[in-house]
């Protein structure tokens, strides 16, 4: 039996649909968008101007701050502009727009092979760092951060989140099985910046080729070890992860690396080890474009800027018009009213369905069955939460931990009632933590 954690769900994945297609790669022909915000923190500070000619490989937004990280002109070209743009979230966000040449010119050095064992800490995290990386599992935090807690040696395990929970996405899965090798790689650049730590990859059960695959390279190796978790949703939240494999708990008082853990996504342990071993920036997503509404679902390596709408037509395009599509799952992503919007550093899919199942379901009052609090991961009192909630409640919902909720949309799966509660506690926390921050 895998290794888990008290409440979640199952639900229909849905991943049959993408998950034996071989990841394809997409070159993009039309206008890049690079917003300046793809990232937990300060937006990025353009460094380019409308005229200048840049190149693949090239900065085009520099980190301000403590918080923050760069981002990578994904192709060569012309800057058309510096100017807000759309985005997934809805919202306008500063970017730079280049006009694609279609020749893909890099800068110097770009794919150059090199040793990192020859480098020095400090070293391997600038070239994360200046490589624009942050987690590629959807919070997007900059991840040369992540790997400078306060004391290396304190840090016992580095783990790899190979759950891939999420309902549909499969890109994690076709990286175990098509780049496991640069997987491995990516864990043990991240375990030489921290001496006394073990590598953890840990697989849901529901993949067996991809362990089966994964063990093999593995060994020879004595400080990482695949760890097989039992298939339930949120089973990759970075919480329930750490405690399903060490017991430890964190909460949102609490980093991981106070526990002695750092967590990384399968696609970041790539690009780390494209940046560090191959000289490569974060310049491109595996992205899984999936659901019944979708003509060929599958897997693409798309370049970050790429349109929406080239990503759709790579996948044959939708089979009619939508009812419902996702940038990312359709537990935790994000709903989207048009696809005309860029693919960015945390975009992970692409998920559209025919139907759209909550809209055609009416609310009642709760009912007080207590379904929400069985499966609630975080362990709190979702029926409480929502009260508080609804009537703008900031002081008890705290105190209720409505701080605690990772969002995860399980509680609003079970309800019986239809109560819209996830989507009241991103609100409330979101209002939460702004009020914080002023």
């Amino acid at each position: 039996m895998g290794a888990t954690f008290k409440g979640g769900i199952h639900t229909y994945d849905g991943k049959e649909l993408a998950k034996d297609k071989a990841t394809a790669l997409l070159l993009p022909k039309g206008e890049m968008v690079y917003p300046m915000s793809q990232h937990i923190g300060a937006p990025a500070k353009p460094i380019v101007a409308k005229g200048d000619y840049v190149l693949a490989g090239q900065k085009i937004g520099e980190a301000v701050g403590a918080i923050s990280a760069n981002v990578i002109c994904s192709v060569s070209g012309t800057v058309k502009a510096v100017e807000p743009r759309l985005t997934v979230a809805g919202t306008m966000v500063e970017s730079v727009i280049v006009e694609n040449d279609n020749e893909y010119k890099t800068i110097e050095n770009f794919g150059t092979k090199r040793d990192y064992g020859k480098l020095s800490k400090d070293e391997i995290r600038n070239i994360i760092k200046e490589a624009g990386i942050v987690g590629l599992g959807g919070a997007a935090f900059p991840t040369h951060v992540k790997f400078t807690p306060k004391d290396d040696n304190k840090i016992q395990y580095v783990i790899i989140n190979g759950a891939e929970c999420e309902p549909y996405l499969t890109s994690d899965y076709r990286m175990l099985l098509e780049e496991p090798e640069k997987v491995i790689s990516g864990l043990k650049i991240e375990l030489s910046l921290f001496p006394n730590a073990k590598g953890i990859i840990a697989i849901e059960d529901n993949k067996p080729e991809a362990i089966a695959k994964v063990k093999a390279l593995l060994t020879n190796e004595s400080k990482i070890e695949v760890r097989v978790l039992k298939t339930r949703y949120p089973q990759g939240g970075e919480r329930v992860l750490i405690y399903a494999l060490t017991g430890r708990k964190i909460s949102s008082k609490i980093l991981p690396f106070e526990v002695g853990c750092i967590v990384s996504n399968v696609c970041t342990a790539i690009a780390v080890h494209n940046a560090v071993a191959e000289t490569t920036p974060l310049i491109n997503r595996i992205i899984t474009v999936s659901g019944d509404a979708v003509k060929n679902p599958g897997n693409f390596n798309v370049r970050t800027g790429t349109n929406y709408n080239e990503l759709l037509e790579a996948a044959g395009g939708f089979k009619s018009k939508p009812a419902k599509v996702f940038s990312g799952g359709p537990m935790m992503g994000q709903a989207m009213f048009t696809v005309d919007v860029p693919v960015s550093k945390t975009t992970s899919g692409l998920v559209a369905f025919l139907e759209d199942e909550v809209a055609e379901f009416d609310s009642t009052a709760c009912i007080r069955c207590g379904r929400c609090v069985e499966v609630c991961p975080s362990r709190v009192i979702p029926q409480k939460m929502y009260e508080y909630a609804v009537h703008s409640d900031a002081e008890n919902f705290v105190k209720a931990d409505g701080m605690e909720c990772c969002e995860c949309g399980c509680c609003s799966y079970v309800c019986p009632a239809g109560l819209r509660l996830t989507q009241s506690f991103k609100q409330m926390r979101k209002s939460v933590l702004d009020s914080r921050k002023k």
